[in-house]
């Protein structure tokens, strides 16, 4: 028995949370292999826009040298942010430092979006897939027990169709959950390391904006 033969032979139940298992699986791996891809790029371009711009002789200058390198926009968006709010709103209250603080961290935590982006679904994917299998196996071996209750004895072909039902339910949900879980550690340790570095960058930026060159 195989996907297919669930499909075609169970009844609602099973019809029902195969198709579950599989929307999970594709949702799952495409944000995987996205994120695989944004976070290769991310990863190197963060550390080589941080270079090019600690290179640039004016904040001006860096602004068009990262425009080369930041292709995910992760870079730039921090040093947009450090155009202070104009005089006579509350957006520009406070010394210059603590408007850098609030603008850098608003700039920070959208570039943090971004990057986390899709995590939750793999999260969700990876804690409820084996739940969403199991829930097959239950209802495959319920279906065995009424077929050995209706036969009134134990039979091969009674069992068999049922139990492997159940066997592939919780393969299936064992193998959507797998994947799942390992994208969303790997990737929560890479989004953890370029964090880190934004970070960095956003404190180095506020602190030469504030005691250094103006924009």
């Amino acid at each position: 028995m195989n996907l297919f033969d669930l499909l075609s032979q169970g009844d609602a139940v099973t019809r029902l949370v195969a198709l579950l298992l599989l929307a999970m699986s594709v949702a799952s791996w495409v944000v995987i292999l996205w994120k695989a891809w944004l976070l290769r790029r991310a990863s190197g371009d963060v550390g080589r826009s941080t270079a090019a711009f600690w290179q640039s002789a004016s904040v001006d200058d860096a602004r068009q040298k990262v425009a080369g390198f930041d292709r995910e926009s992760l870079v730039l968006p921090l040093i947009a942010a450090t155009q202070v709010s104009a005089p006579g709103s509350l957006a520009a209250a406070g010394d210059r430092s603590q408007q850098l603080t609030r603008l850098l961290r608003d700039a920070l935590h959208g570039v943090l979006d971004k990057l986390q982006f899709g995590q939750v679904l793999l999260a969700t994917v990876g804690s409820t897939a084996p739940f969403v299998g199991l829930l097959g196996t239950v209802w495959g071996i319920y279906h065995a027990l009424t077929g050995i209750a209706a036969a009134g004895q134990i039979t091969i072909d009674k069992v068999a169709g049922p139990v492997g039902e159940a066997l592939i339910m919780t393969a299936a949900g064992l193998a959507v959950a797998i994947p799942a879980v390992l994208g969303y550690n790997i990737y929560g340790r890479l989004i953890g390391r370029i964090e880190a570095d934004l970070e960095g960058f956003a404190r180095d930026l506020r602190e030469l904006l504030t005691h250094g060159e103006k924009p």
